[in-house]
């Protein structure tokens, strides 16, 4: 066989790889910028039409439109399509959680990590959460996707409870209850949608209330004080800056910012007062 052909095929196949990964992630963003929008009744075809491809690549890529949503939901979660394709313990800021050596510290990080998700994704999970009742797929996609945050939560709660981190009055089963019940969508919004609280105001809460509830040691109290600037300079260390206002959860540029959890761009949500971005205007500046 003709050398030259031989060393094209690894690097066709690369690009080929690559050409799918790109496709696969110019789907998932045309599907939430649509399901914002319109919601989850958007028609399939009306999605492959925005992200450039026939409606039978989005059903051979994600098998179904609840598959869909779900790579929606996950990439959200992440912060964008790109990141979700790595390994929840590899993202920067659960890295930041993992290698913290004070469970303080952890704790007030990981709570720290809970308002962008919820700002990014709360959107299509209230969509979600509103559809389930009348949607058996819907039903069953929201089941999935809470056993998989009661999953990592319950590694999280190990991963304490290893450290001697757990209180001795308390199993690691009922911490993931605290843990999975005090982190939810449904106590952000009522705290920081129905409230009116500030996001800082709720994951300094979210930390003291976790601390109290399930963990050793004194109260967050030394954390909230004198602990900031070390949790901060460890943000810094991941690429991270203090709070400004940034285009949205997938600004371009790479590398996870702490700024975008904290968005301006704003994108209706139905049936609230409230704006929050979710998805940037799609442009060139795509992850490749």
């Amino acid at each position: 066989m003709n050398e030259a052909v031989k060393s094209r095929r690894p690097y066709e196949s690369r690009r080929r790889k690559e050409q799918a990964e790109q496709t696969r992630r110019d789907v998932v963003m045309a599907a939430g910028t649509l399901f914002r929008e319109r919601g989850y009744t958007v028609p399939m075809p009306e999605i492959a039409h925005e992200a450039g491809v026939v409606v039978e690549t989005v059903y051979r890529i994600f098998g179904t439109k609840p598959g869909l949503f779900r790579a929606v939901v996950e990439a959200l979660l992440a912060g964008d399509p790109a990141r979700a394709e790595v390994a929840v313990e590899e993202r920067p800021a659960i890295r930041a959680v993992i290698e913290e050596p004070d469970p303080h510290h952890k704790v007030a990080l990981y709570a720290a990590t809970q308002p962008g998700i919820h700002r990014r994704a709360g959107p299509l999970l209230r969509a979600l959460r509103d559809a389930k009742a009348s949607d058996p797929e819907l039903e069953k996609l929201w089941a999935e996707l809470e056993a998989w945050r009661r999953e990592g939560q319950a590694r999280f709660v190990e991963h304490l409870a290893q450290r001697g981190a757990l209180r001795r009055d308390r199993t690691a089963a009922e911490a993931s209850d605290i843990l999975w019940t005090l982190s939810s969508l449904a106590v952000y919004d009522l705290l920081v949608v129905d409230r009116g609280w500030t996001t800082e105001l709720y994951e300094a809460w979210l930390a003291a209330a976790l601390h109290e509830s399930s963990w050793t040691g004194e109260w967050l109290v030394r954390t909230i004080k004198s602990g900031k600037a070390s949790i901060r300079e460890r943000h810094a260390e991941f690429g991270e800056g203090p709070r400004r206002r940034a285009p949205g959860p997938f600004a371009s540029g790479g590398g996870y910012r702490r700024s975008d959890a904290y968005a301006a761009t704003p994108a209706p949500v139905r049936g609230s007062s409230t704006t929050i971005a979710v998805f940037p205007e799609r442009s060139a500046a795509q992850p490749s």
